[in-house]
C-alpha cells in the first residue's frame, strides 16, 4: 500500500492511498457488500452510477455462504463478484457484539453459532486472517474484542488487553506468510478499542500503534453512545494515530458523523445506513433526509434532490420514486440505493474539494445551513 497525505486543512486530511487494485481517495465512504454485493445493486451498477474506489465485504457472513474456499477457488473476491477495484474486509469481531446471544469470547478466540444453522465455529487470529486471505481483500482487519456502550470499566480493560494480544499474534502471522510469498497484496489494520474512555484510548492506541500495521481502525464507536461522546472519543484517539497511514471509522455514519470525524482526522468510513435507509423509504439529499413513501410525494414532478447528480435524480420524479416505493416495486431498492450511495460518496467528494481548497470550515457551514 501507497499512502500519500495530500492536502490538509485544520485537522481534516486529503489523502491518496494505493492498493494492487484502485487509486483511493480520501476521505471515502466504503459502501457495504456484506456477502459480496451491495444489496440491489451488482458490479455493473456500483461501477457505472456511483464509481466508489473500495467497497467493505463480511468475513464472518462469507466465511459462512458460500465458504472463503470457494470463493478463493472462483478468482477471490475480485474474480467472483467481478467488483474490479478494493475490497476491504472486516475479521468477524463486530459479528460476535451484535450476535451476542450465540458468541463466546475467550483468551483464544469468539466461538459463535451460525445464524443459518447453528453450527459452531472457533475465530482464533490467525483463522480470521486465512479466511482473509482466500477472500484475497486488498485490506483485512484482524480480530478484535468489541464491547457494547455502557459497559463496565473491568469489561473494556479486558476487551483492550485481550485486542492488544491478538493484534501482537496477528501482525506477527500475517508478516511471516508475507516473507514465505503469501498475500503480497495484502494490507492488514488492527483496531483500537477503549470504549469513551480516554485513558483506555490512548492505552490501546499507542500499544497498537507501535506495532507494524499498515493503518489503524478506531472501533466500538456508534455501538449505543451520544454523537458527543463519540465525536469527543475520536478526537481524543486520533492524536495517539500516526499521521502517515491511513485512519478509519469503523460502522459510522450519518451525513452528520462523516463531516463531524472528517473534521477530527479521519480518512476512511463504512455504514449501512444509506443502503438500509434507502430499503425503508429514507432518501438522503442536500437539505436533508426525505421520507419518500410520504403522501405529499404522490404528485410531485420535481426530481428528488435539485443538486444531485444521480442518474436518480436526473431522470426520475419524486411521485415515481414514492409510486415505486409504495408498489413494493423492487426497482425502488436499485433506485433508491443508487442514490443514497452517490449522494455519500459525493459527499467525501466535496469534502475532499474544500480540504484542498482551504476551506473546509465554509463547506461545514454551508452544509449545516442547508439543513435547518
Amino acid at each position: 500500500m501507497d499512502f500519500q497525505i495530500d492536502k490538509t486543512d485544520g485537522k481534516a486530511r486529503a489523502c491518496t492511498i494505493k492498493t494492487a487494485h484502485s487509486t483511493i481517495q480520501t476521505p471515502v465512504f466504503m459502501p457495504v457488500g456484506t456477502v459480496g454485493a451491495v444489496k440491489a445493486l451488482d458490479a455493473t451498477d456500483l461501477e457505472t452510477f456511483i464509481e466508489p474506489s473500495i467497497i467493505l465485504g463480511n468475513t464472518y457472513h462469507l466465511y459462512l455462504r458460500p465458504g472463503d474456499e470457494v470463493i478463493n477457488k472462483l478468482g477471490k473476491l475480485h474474480g467472483f463478484t467481478k467488483y474490479p477495484k478494493s475490497f476491504l474486509t472486516d475479521s468477524g469481531g463486530f459479528q460476535a457484539f451484535s450476535l451476542s446471544d450465540n458468541v463466546k469470547i475467550d483468551e483464544g478466540g469468539i466461538t459463535f453459532r451460525s445464524h443459518i444453522d447453528g453450527s459452531s465455529h472457533y475465530f482464533t487470529p490467525k483463522k480470521v486472517i486465512d479466511i482473509q486471505n482466500n477472500l484475497g481483500s486488498d485490506i483485512m482487519m484482524i480480530l478484535d474484542d468489541l464491547v457494547a456502550l455502557p459497559a463496565t470499566q473491568e469489561r473494556i480493560k479486558a476487551s483492550i488487553e485481550r485486542t492488544t494480544r491478538w493484534a501482537e499474534e496477528s501482525i506477527n502471522y500475517h508478516r511471516k506468510n508475507q516473507k514465505n510469498g503469501k498475500s503480497l497484496n495484502q494490507n492488514i489494520f488492527a483496531i483500537i478499542q477503549g470504549g469513551t474512555d480516554k485513558a483506555f484510548r490512548e492505552k490501546s492506541a499507542k500499544e497498537l500503534c507501535a506495532l507494524d500495521y499498515d493503518g489503524f481502525a478506531i472501533g466500538g464507536l456508534s455501538v449505543g453512545e451520544a454523537n458527543q461522546d463519540m465525536y469527543d472519543t475520536v478526537e481524543w484517539t486520533t492524536q495517539f494515530m500516526p499521521e502517515d497511514k491511513p485512519r478509519y471509522l469503523m460502522g459510522v455514519g450519518t451525513p452528520e458523523d462523516l463531516v463531524e470525524n472528517v473534521e477530527r482526522g479521519v480518512d476512511m468510513f463504512d455504514c449501512v445506513m444509506p443502503t438500509r435507509n434507502a430499503r425503508n423509504g429514507t432518501l438522503f439529499t442536500s437539505y436533508g433526509k426525505v421520507n419518500i413513501r410520504a403522501s405529499r410525494f404522490r404528485e410531485d414532478p420535481l426530481p428528488l434532490d435539485s443538486e444531485c447528480g444521480c442518474m436518480v435524480c436526473k431522470t426520475y420524479s419524486r411521485a415515481y420514486l414514492c409510486h415505486l416505493y409504495r408498489s413494493r416495486e423492487i426497482t425502488y431498492f436499485r433506485l433508491g440505493t443508487i442514490h443514497n450511495l452517490y449522494y455519500y460518496l459525493n459527499l467525501m467528494k466535496e469534502m475532499r474539494e474544500a480540504i484542498i481548497a482551504g476551506t473546509f470550515q465554509e463547506f461545514k457551514e454551508e452544509f449545516y445551513r442547508k439543513r435547518v
